[in-house]
């Protein structure tokens, strides 16, 4: 009888690690838990100790570790611009002493390792939408640079070490993402948005809300990310995986409102500075590769997200 496959996921009690690690057990998987509960929260993964194949265990990936697994998920970073800007040296820290540490790890135990990187590393884009040859248009010292170079100098470790050391690497880059265990006060914008509609409160949209974005629900990108890790080979180039229909943010303020039936009004704000203007992915790639493409409509993803804060 063959043994179970062990993953170890980095973040597993953030918002999209946690998603993870359930689908990961469905499909009879051990799982290991990492998180430092910086932006993580227990209450993510509470119904996930119901499973004896499921262990938790509570360290920050800056400092070192020694766990057996036979695949290596890196999910721990703070996302949100809130979050990681909130102490930028330790997002930077994460990035990348974090991501060398589970890279050595992988190396020593000749496992599979997946990056989860960010539409971040496009930064304000000048192309249009965003395919994974284009090397972006990135501030290298504003106050988003942390996450954003930090995320791009992970990924230049991810593939040294795949060249050096003959490593399997899989590099993801993760599009706007919503759904249920998203942080209520993550500053995102569909988290803010909702919860200040569910209280009547006043929804705060940033610049003239022209800017776009693409929102994808949670459980497509982990349809994406299963396959991508049960590919029977490495992946030579970072993927994007997110949902390529485009919204402006001011549409998003509308959809909420009407979905909540909210008295809210729109207020404008200044936008913050290196705000992306617009942000698509091409997923050509991963349509191709994987015959993967988006399912949950806006409407049906949003009105799920709204009934989880509700609770």
């Amino acid at each position: 009888m063959k043994s179970k496959k062990i993953f170890l996921v980095a973040g597993g009690a953030g918002f999209i690690g946690s998603h993870l690690c359930k689908r990961l057990l469905d499909l009879n998987y051990k799982v290991v838990c990492l998180d430092n509960l910086y932006t993580g929260n227990k209450k993510n993964i509470k119904k996930l100790f119901d499973y004896k194949s499921f262990k938790f265990i509570e360290h920050d990936i800056v400092n070192k570790l020694n766990i057996k697994a036979d695949f290596i998920l890196n999910f721990a970073c703070p996302a949100s611009p809130v979050a990681y800007q909130n102490d930028p040296i330790k997002t930077l820290k994460t990035c990348i002493l974090g991501t060398t540490n589970l890279l050595e790890l992988s190396k020593k135990n000749k496992s599979v390792f997946l990056q989860a990187s960010t539409s971040e590393v496009y930064g304000d884009p000048l192309e249009h939408p965003q395919k994974e040859n284009y090397w972006g248009n990135v501030n290298p010292i504003g106050i988003r640079s942390c996450y954003d170079e930090g995320k791009r100098c992970a990924e230049t470790l991810c593939f040294d070490y795949k060249r050096y050391y003959k490593m399997d690497v899989r590099v993801i880059r993760i599009f706007n993402t919503y759904g249920p265990n998203m942080q209520i006060n993550d500053g995102r914008v569909i988290s803010n948005f909702i919860n200040q509609a569910l209280r009547n409160k006043t929804i705060t949209v940033y610049g003239k809300g022209k800017q776009t974005r693409s929102f994808c629900y949670v459980d497509d990108l982990i349809d994406i990310i299963i396959k991508i890790i049960q590919h029977n080979r490495c992946l030579d180039k970072p993927i994007n995986v997110g949902n390529p229909e485009e919204y402006t943010i001011k549409q998003i303020a509308n959809k909420i409102i009407d979905l909540t039936k909210t008295k809210s009004k729109i207020k404008y704000n200044k936008l913050p500075p290196d705000d992306p203007n617009k942000r698509c992915p091409d997923i050509s790639l991963a349509k191709k590769t994987f015959s993967w493409f988006p399912k949950v409509t806006l409407d049906n993803g949003l009105l799920k997200t709204i009934n989880y804060f509700k609770n």
